[in-house]
């Protein structure tokens, strides 16, 4: 063969081997996918709800997505997830996204921890009866052209659903808990970074192994927002038992202040770390929802008069005692309702669809969902 024919022929096997890395066209022709993984922030876990209402019959004044036909039946919104817990809802930030994918795959389970996220090879453990989430990406990588995915993670190692109970222990007790609650968190920090950078590189392991290289796909790491007001901004008064058994947020104001600003930012910046030393996008939600937390002055319930919606109920469920005056599972405690899912899917949509390393989401007062921007 000629010697000009032969380096044309090498180069020509060299082009298809970097296109074959960058998944071009090795999954070309597969359909387009984007992948969530992580806790319940990205599961979907209070999707069921949209607002809060003192009534406990019927639908719950509109709020109670899952009620039709004279019965409630949380499968309606979590489907067969809602038998193990995992509780992926239909209205999870990857499923309201406006994301150019022919699929969106939920993988996040309600209670994950970063463990729960490694590869099995790697020392991931399985939950609630499921392999690990890198694993379970593996497949999907395979059979799938992943144009993006999130991660959302870090809450539970933190011990977020411990320091939440001790919080509210403390109002009944009348104690501030932020004290003790902030050594932990120290105390748990630097371990709490080092998984979350262990399970990014998981993902990226996982990723290069199906034969995608890193500007193959987006990867886009998420910090969760605030589900309480600032005492300053709060509808009910610091006493008495509005705050209990009306407003389903009992914190003392400086708990709230703390948990609301130094808990959340604490979490949220750490996460920023990981992503940038990573390499990975950053989208950084602390105040996403500021304004329709939990008893925030700028939201109110939803009863006869006032019927559920995105521009003025509320985007977080409140605490849930499972008694019957409030309906509901525990673990649906502070964590964002259909609202406020459909809200973080919607600064998933801008984020993907921005180059940017970091940006920030904001919701615009008065408006629904619809009105989140980037900073």
């Amino acid at each position: 063969m000629p010697r000009a024919r032969l380096w044309t022929v090498a180069l020509s096997v060299s082009a298809l081997i970097s296109i074959n890395l960058l998944g071009t066209p090795a999954h070309a022709a597969l359909p387009t996918a984007a992948v969530a993984l992580g806790d319940s922030f990205a599961s979907g876990e209070a999707g069921r709800w949209q607002g809060n209402s003192l009534s406990t019959t019927g639908s719950i004044d509109g709020t109670d997505r899952s009620y039709a036909s004279g019965t409630a039946d949380p499968h309606r919104v979590y489907g067969t997830t809602y038998d193990n817990a995992c509780d992926r809802s239909d209205t999870a930030p990857i499923r309201s996204a406006a994301l150019p994918v022919t699929e969106r795959i939920n993988l996040a389970c309600s209670g994950a921890t970063t463990a729960n996220v490694f590869r099995a090879s790697s020392g991931g453990v399985a939950y609630k009866g499921e392999a690990p989430q890198a694993d379970q990406l593996a497949a999907v990588a395979r059979a799938k052209d992943v144009r993006l995915i999130t991660l959302t993670i870090g809450g539970n190692d933190l011990g977020f659903a411990d320091i939440i109970t001790a919080c509210v222990k403390a109002y009944m007790l009348y104690y501030y808990c932020n004290p003790d609650q902030q050594a932990v968190v120290d105390e748990r920090i630097d371990a709490v970074r080092a998984g979350v950078g262990k399970a990014v590189d998981e993902i990226r392991a996982v990723m290069s192994d199906a034969g995608y290289s890193p500007s193959g796909y987006t990867l886009i790491v998420q910090s969760s927002p605030s589900p309480v007001t600032r005492a300053a901004t709060n509808r009910y008064g610091e006493y008495g038992w509005t705050r209990t058994n009306t407003g389903g947020c009992p914190f003392w104001n400086g708990d709230l202040d703390w948990a609301r600003d130094s808990l959340t930012g604490q979490l949220a910046d750490m996460i920023g770390e990981v992503a940038a030393d990573k390499g990975a996008r950053f989208l950084d939600l602390r105040d996403a929802f500021e304004g329709r937390e939990v008893c925030a002055t700028a939201s109110r319930q939803v009863d006869a008069t006032h019927p559920a919606s995105g521009a003025n109920s509320e985007w977080v469920r409140w605490l849930v005692t499972g008694m019957t005056s409030s309906p509901g599972d525990k673990r649906e405690s502070f964590h964002p309702n259909a609202y406020g899912q459909q809200a973080l899917g919607r600064c998933l949509a801008l984020s993907a669809a921005s180059t940017a390393p970091s940006r920030a989401c904001r919701n615009t007062a008065g408006q629904g969902p619809t009105g989140m921007t980037l900073s």
